[in-house]
């Protein structure tokens, strides 16, 4: 039964790769309010572990990342009850999405509606070849309300994205390729090790240099273009503070692996 199992499942190896998976394959892991909730505060309490170094996020089963939100849950939502729900979304993809750290979405099926507006809150998404991506939403009668037109339009640009959101078409995970929605596509058999492969490649670099990077791309995004370039100066020179910076030049220079320290 579901209340025996968590909706939210969270391991870390001893790489510091955290693998946060989506716990309700019965359901085609749908997202409904208890999901939202859980996948938040383990957002927060990995944000609060140094042990975990990257994250990468995935459903539970072979069918599906996230097929959307609950419907059954939503139907008989007043106007009130909906906004409170996106809401919650939103709070939840917001922490996905400013997670300090890296986070790597495995998308292992569907990533419909809800699910594919989490999967586009991570830095990175890999998809298997039977993955399914779409705003559906309005076949339902309703919009995207947890960033669908917005994150959408973001990565794949405003007319990809209108279109995508008023047909309410589903594509497939190679269409998603090459309109830049995913970042790649491999065999599901090998989705998991070609997302922990990357993720173990990134948690090797200094932390807190990796950091700084998420940071100058997540808050320049949202400036002009010349108060951007200034904040990415500010984050470069940043660096300079750091003993990984001597080590990573050092290193170069004798022809060597780096061995940061997250200093």
């Amino acid at each position: 039964m579901e209340d025996k199992q968590k909706s939210v499942k969270c391991s870390i190896d001893d790489q510091g790769i955290a693998i946060v998976t989506i716990n309700r394959p019965h359901a085609l892991n749908a997202l409904n309010r208890e999901v939202f909730t859980e996948l938040g505060k383990v957002f927060d309490e990995l944000r609060d572990n140094p042990r975990a170094r990257v994250v990468v996020l995935t459903g539970e089963g072979q069918k599906a990342f996230a097929a959307g939100s609950d419907i059954t849950e939503m139907k008989e939502c007043s106007v009130l009850e909906a906004r409170e729900f996106a809401m919650l979304a939103n709070r939840t993809q917001g922490k996905i999405e400013t997670f300090p750290k890296p986070v790597i979405a495995a998308v292992n099926g569907f990533a419909l509606g809800g699910g594919c507006e989490v999967a586009m809150a991570c830095d990175i998404r890999i998809a298997s070849s039977n993955a399914k991506f779409g705003q559906p939403e309005i076949n339902l009668g309703i919009i995207p309300g947890g960033g669908g037109t917005q994150r959408l339009a973001r990565l794949v640009g405003l007319g990809r994205a209108k279109e995508l959101v008023y047909s309410g078409g589903i594509i497939d995970a190679q269409r998603a390729y090459e309109i830049g929605l995913v970042n790649k596509v491999v065999p599901a058999e090998a989705l998991m090790s070609e997302a922990l492969g990357l993720a173990a490649k990134i948690a090797s670099k200094s932390m807190p240099v990796l950091m700084l990077a998420k940071v100058a791309f997540n808050h320049g995004f949202s400036m002009d273009l010349d108060k951007a370039l200034q904040f990415e100066i500010e984050c470069f020179a940043e660096c300079f503070g750091t003993d990984d910076h001597t080590e990573g030049m050092s290193a170069f220079i004798e022809r060597r692996e780096p061995a940061f320290k997250d200093k």
